[in-house]
């Protein structure tokens, strides 16, 4: 221990000296750009103003992502991968749900609390219909909707189900309405018996 008894302050280090983590800058610039894809969309997104939520320099972002196309797709595949975390979570309720119907609802109108990570989610699929490298991102969403729900309801139920949470999620960020729980229930029921 130095004179004084007290340890030294971890950012006692002259900011000079410190060691730059590129993996860290390349995570905090891809969460930067998902926040501004989320508050003005993929089209307002700019370096510049990465940097700035980032807290870092405009060279850094230009580094570390030397066009912005390559900016937004980092920011897009950590997106993605925040969607896989959530179909996984998904699949774990389904898989002990009494009811389908009531716990897709629950984990709908869940997800839709986050509206900020919804509007990620639904930049991506509008991103991917213009630029096909992205397309296998948004893509992992829509499959993998499909393919969790197939097991209890076969591959046509699956299909028609998937569709309709989609377009109800699709609406409720859009209107900014509450989810008709009752209704979506008794919809998913009639699309998952029509096809038993």
């Amino acid at each position: 221990m130095p004179p004084g008894g007290r340890a030294p302050a971890a950012d006692a280090q002259p900011a000079a000296r410190r060691t730059r983590d590129p993996e860290a800058r390349r995570a905090a610039l891809a969460a930067a750009t998902i926040e501004i894809i989320a508050e003005a969309g993929i089209g307002r997104t700019t370096h510049r103003a990465v940097a700035a939520r980032a807290g870092l320099p405009l060279g850094a972002t230009t580094y570390y992502f030397p066009t912005l196309d390559a900016l937004i797709a980092a920011a897009l595949q950590k997106a993605a991968a925040d969607q896989e975390a959530d179909l996984e979570l998904w699949a774990s309720r389904l898989r002990d749900a009494p009811d389908l119907a009531v716990a897709l609802v629950e984990l709908v109108d869940e997800y839709m609390a986050d509206r900020r990570t919804v509007r990620i989610e639904f930049e991506l699929c509008v991103a991917a219909a213009r630029d096909a490298a992205l397309r296998p991102l948004a893509e992992a969403w829509l499959h993998g909707l499909h393919e969790l729900l197939v097991p209890h309801v076969g591959e046509d139920a699956a299909h028609d189900i998937s569709a309709l949470l989609d377009g109800t999620m699709l609406h409720l960020l859009v209107t900014g309405a509450p989810l008709n729980a009752p209704a979506l229930t008794s919809a998913i029921r009639a699309l998952a018996d029509r096809t038993r």
